[in-house]
């Protein structure tokens, strides 16, 4: 239980909560006190200048100042401190109702200087300390000592100890409202984190048909968007392996069973005639070579996918290269009836791997002829604008659906289920090897259009290997 998101949540949030308000409450504490005492001693700095011009202006008249009457109509005491305080008593005059203290009582500055004194001191017979203010008494131009307005320091503590409790009992209020907050937003959170886990735990399963929370514009809908997405690419993967698996026994289990039946044909002396042996040696040599070529896409695709590929840097006659791409293909175009012809704008120098140029081209071209109907067109284009160099390959196939598009260079995906799906995915991976890129437009039931974009180089381009430097080829 203590392990969970749960309860770690509010526990945290309320912790915070508390942590923060107790700080406040000490900082609120003690700027009240801080407030608290220099007003309280602005106050005792007022009376004393007052009443010390009172007792200037009335010390000498015939009706003695009541210090009774003016400390509960202050507040506060008042007393009196000089070097002739024995000589007043109840009988002397007005300074003889003040409260006589003996000069040590308060600092020895308030009966030197001119101007307030404050400090802290005990009075006799007292067992709580005062914070006082003393200004020095003046009556006929005579100084007699100092009066003294003082408080009770206990009085600043209970308006504090006040402030304590309102705050107290603000925060005791306030702490089941937090509680409440955090569990609740401890349940908005948790809940679809945990839903999550539980989806993440069938998805490591293997069953991938999981349900998601609902998915909302924070930061857990992004995850559970980008989780949903994930299974479904886990799940698209998982099913074009198993695609693949079928597909890759098929393919070598084709080219193997021919072979087999060759090779004991010719074990057991069945095939005699010289031409029949020569025409079985030519099937096995071909068999044998789509067998190399399957699982040439297969380890090249294992080294891509491993960042293990090494890239040439070599001049490439691209004119040169495209010939010899176009002529790989002139049987089937001419056997299958269709329209096929190069067109060459440009014949560039590069610096690239040009094998693997030969062979993205040759991946393109294998492409639109499978998906190209007897009778259709191909067409094969050079061109070299802005400083790239383009190989587009157009076909008159059935074109490739929008949903489609973003998945046709993923391994093993294949349109209609036959062949390994491993073409275009070799293709698009060498294409970025060599910094380049493949561009698609396909429309579905015109055809579509594949383009090798590579960056050129500053090298001057020779002469076009075949037909000028606007040629077509048929």
């Amino acid at each position: 239980m203590f392990h969970s998101l749960r309860f770690r949540l509010p526990a945290v949030f309320l912790v915070g909560i508390a942590v923060s308000g107790l700080v406040a409450s000490l900082i609120a504490l003690q700027l009240f006190q801080d407030h608290v005492r220099e007003q309280s001693i602005a106050e005792l700095e007022r009376e004393a200048v007052g009443l010390a011009r009172l007792y200037a202006e009335r010390g000498g008249g015939p009706i003695p100042l009541n210090a009774r009457i003016l400390e509960e109509a202050t507040g506060d005491r008042l007393f009196y401190t000089g070097l002739d305080v024995e000589f007043f008593d109840d009988d002397e005059g007005s300074l003889g109702l003040l409260t006589p203290l003996p000069p040590d009582a308060i600092p020895s500055a308030a009966l030197e200087e001119e101007g307030l004194i404050t400090f802290e001191f005990t009075p006799p017979n007292e067992d709580r300390p005062f914070i006082a203010v003393a200004h020095p008494l003046r009556i006929a131009d005579q100084t007699f000592g100092a009066l003294v307005v003082a408080k009770p320091a206990t009085e600043l503590r209970e308006r504090a100890l006040v402030l304590f409790q309102r705050l107290a009992l603000a925060f005791l209020g306030g702490i089941p409202v937090a509680g409440a907050l955090a569990w609740y937003l401890s349940r908005r959170i948790s809940e679809p984190v945990l839903a999550l886990s539980r989806a993440a735990d069938e998805v490591a399963a293997g069953r991938y048909d999981v349900d998601l929370p609902a998915s909302g514009r924070d930061e857990i809908g992004h995850l559970a968007d980008r989780f949903g997405e994930m299974a479904t690419r886990l799940r698209e993967t998982e099913q074009l392996e198993r695609n693949f698996l079928m597909s890759v026994t098929h393919e070598l289990r084709t080219p193997l069973t021919a072979i087999r039946g060759h090779v004991e044909a010719l074990r057991e002396g069945v095939v005699e005639d010289p031409a029949a042996r020569a025409d079985s040696l030519d099937v096995i040599a071909a068999e044998a070579g789509r067998l190399e070529r399957l699982v040439g896409d297969v380890l090249d695709l294992a080294k891509l996918d491993a960042h293990r590929f090494t890239v040439l840097q070599e001049e490439v006659d691209m004119g040169r290269l495209l010939e010899r791409a176009y002529a790989a293909f002139e049987q089937e175009a001419r056997r299958r009836a269709i329209e096929y012809a190069a067109h060459v704008h440009a014949t560039p120098v590069i610096v690239s791997d040009g094998d693997r140029v030969l062979q993205i081209v040759t991946n393109l071209l294998s492409n639109a002829f499978r998906w190209t109907p007897d009778g259709g067109r191909i067409d094969l284009e050079l061109t070299a604008e802005n400083g790239t160099v383009s190989v587009a390959v157009q076909d008159s196939g059935p074109g490739i659906p929008r949903r489609e598009r973003a998945r046709i260079f993923r391994p093993f995906f294949t349109g209609d289920g036959r062949g390994t799906g491993l073409g275009l995915a070799i293709a698009h991976e060498l294409a970025s090897a060599l910094g380049g890129r493949i561009d698609l437009d396909s429309r579905p039931g015109e055809g579509s259009r594949f383009a090798l974009v590579l960056p050129a180089s500053d090298g001057q381009a020779p002469e076009p290997a075949f037909g000028g430097r606007r040629s077509s080829m048929r």
